[in-house]
């Protein structure tokens, strides 16, 4: 088990069909390896998305994009913004390009598709709580895909030739899917050093989500090593 496993995983499912709340519940507290994972809450709007996130500060949301009252995207900025500590990962039925790129813009730690398996799931929920982004199938060569699209390569270029040769490879650790424990380790520093670096690399980039720096390393990856 890992150390996302075996720590306590709170969880409130933010979706407007009951049935379909009812649905990711029930999927996940029947698979033998969710005995960690407690959902505490489900919320059918984007106002009571906010508010019951604030009310019980969920380690993960799981959001829809479709919501009566607002956008998921909205949804999502205004959770990432409240609660920074909050792993925000979209599971919704849209599979458009434009949905992929806005939420992973908005801060989504990552997007999965309703017929997602439940082990899969869980897989997902554990890895978004480790701070990994999170995409399953096809999902995260399409990221890369419309990264590489809709971002304009003129401005990222000289943000990563800001970041210093360690924090470089900080980046590069951290897109390889690396906690922040696995990199210290890797590179020989503490996990509060390796958080600084972490923290300035995301304010010199201007970005806040580890997803977000993920597509943007592997978008601009060096052609030769450091």
């Amino acid at each position: 088990m890992t150390a996302a496993a075996a720590a306590t995983i709170s969880i409130l499912i933010v979706d407007d069909s009951p049935l379909v709340r009812h649905g990711i519940r029930a999927a996940i507290e029947s698979e033998p390896t969710s005995e960690h994972l407690q959902i505490v809450g489900e919320a059918d709007t984007a106002f009571s998305a906010v508010a019951e996130a604030q009310r019980l500060r969920p380690d993960v949301v799981l959001l829809d994009l479709r919501l009566p009252d607002d956008s998921g995207l909205n949804t999502c900025r205004k959770l990432r913004e409240l609660l920074p500590a909050t792993c925000v990962i979209v599971l919704t039925s849209s599979t458009d390009d434009r949905s992929i790129y806005d939420s992973v813009i908005a801060g989504a730690q990552g997007y999965l598709l309703k017929e997602i398996h439940p082990a899969t799931l869980i897989q997902a929920i554990e890895d978004g709580f480790a701070g990994r982004p999170v995409f399953t199938g096809d999902i995260a060569m399409r990221v890369l895909d419309i990264i590489r699209q809709n971002q304009t390569r003129s401005d990222t270029p000289s943000a990563l030739a800001s970041l210093s040769p360690q924090e470089r490879r900080v980046l590069a650790a951290m897109a390889e899917g690396h906690t922040n424990k696995e990199i210290a380790d890797l590179l020989g520093l503490s996990t509060n050093t390796v958080k600084n670096y972490i923290a300035n690399m995301f304010q010199k980039l201007g970005i806040e989500r580890r997803s977000q720096a993920t597509a943007l390393y592997l978008n601009n990856r060096p052609t030769r090593p450091e």
